[in-house]
This record gives structure tokens, sequence and C-alpha cells, in this order.
């Protein structure tokens, strides 16, 4: 098992950056995939991006691709979402979440989920 915490939410104009980051404790493989996903109130969980820990690949949801960047540092065990461009869509909690097996879209194949943190992007 894996403990996730989130941090670095805020509230910010449309337009503007935030960085959230991820740490994670416990051991995380390199055959290990991680999430960012984010809730809206009154709308499903929904997959923003992930990263396989070892080899560092990227992957995106087309709502956030250009605008979004998702990266690790596996000596401080930390993931991390840079967030861009932001809009007033964008705003939700974020959630980083571990995958139970390999690369998903689908909050059912994560697990070790973190408390979330909100954004919130004012127009």
């Amino acid at each position: 098992q894996v403990r996730l915490a989130e941090s670095g939410g805020g509230l910010v104009q449309a337009g503007g950056s935030l960085r959230l980051s991820c740490a994670a404790s416990g051991r995380i493989f390199s055959s290990h995939v991680m999430g960012w996903f984010r809730q809206a109130p009154g709308r499903e969980r929904e997959w923003v991006s992930a990263i396989r820990w070892g080899v560092g690949n990227t992957y995106y949801a087309d709502s956030v691709k250009g605008r979004f960047t998702i990266s690790r540092d596996s000596s401080k065990n930390m993931v991390y979402l840079q967030m861009n461009s932001l809009k007033a869509d964008d705003t939700a909690v974020y959630y980083c979440a571990r995958a139970r097996r390999g690369l998903s879209s689908r909050a059912a194949e994560y697990e070790d989920w973190g408390q979330g943190t909100q954004v919130t992007a004012s127009s």
C-alpha cells in the first residue's frame, strides 16, 4: 500500500497556473503507473493524466493536453501536475492515485487515493 498526499491547490484567475504535488510514502515500483484525477461538484471523477513510474512515459486527457504536464521525481517519491492556461472548467478537487495494473483512465482501476486538493480557476 502507498499513502498519497496532494498539495498545491488554490484559487487562481483563468489563464493562470498552479503546480500540484503528490507525496507518496511507501514503495513505488518501476512498473507502477501514477495518475491524476479530478472531480467537480455533481460530476463523475475524471481522469486527467498518468505517468509510468519507471520510464516516465506520460499520458493526458484531450481536455488538458498541451496545458498540463505530469512529472515525477523518483528520488523524492513525488508526482507533480503543472497546470497552465487554467480555465473555469478546470475547477475541481484533484486527486492522485496509483493504478492497480498498468495504464488506465478508469478510476476503478486505481487505488491508494490521496485526500485531494481544491483547484479553483475564476473567470
